[in-house]
């Protein structure tokens, strides 16, 4: 019989010691949809990503800047999508959002980064 490695997302409040160091982790938590899947199976594949299945929820998670382009997740999808449908399909992120332009969308874990785009 073996034994499954369950990978926990939360830690129990006991177990939680405050920080002073910032952070450079960005991410989206979207609800479990086709188009979600399909972020997600595009995105496990780059490097630095960490993409978490959870019942009802997907994470994705990375450390500086998460990079999504609209035309590797429509040609995945076998449909477009853009910026707009993309945000509808994440519930909510962490990190700074900034659409580059009608293809790119990118998440930026260090503010000053993000502020190139102001």
């Amino acid at each position: 019989m073996s034994v499954t490695t369950v990978q926990q997302l939360f830690k129990p409040l006991k177990d939680i010691t405050q920080d002073s160091t910032i952070s450079h982790q960005c991410g989206v938590t979207m609800n479990d949809s086709v188009e979600a899947r399909c972020i997600a199976e595009v995105m496990e594949s780059k490097p630095g990503i960490t993409v978490t299945y959870l019942p009802a929820m997907i994470r994705i998670d990375g450390e500086g800047k998460i990079e999504f382009r609209m035309s590797e997740i429509g040609e995945a999808l076998g449909r477009e999508m853009t910026p707009h449908i993309f945000e509808i399909s994440t519930s909510t992120h962490y990190g700074r959002m900034v659409m580059i332009d009608e293809d790119t969308v990118v998440l930026f874990g260090n503010m000053d980064d993000a502020l190139a785009y102001e």
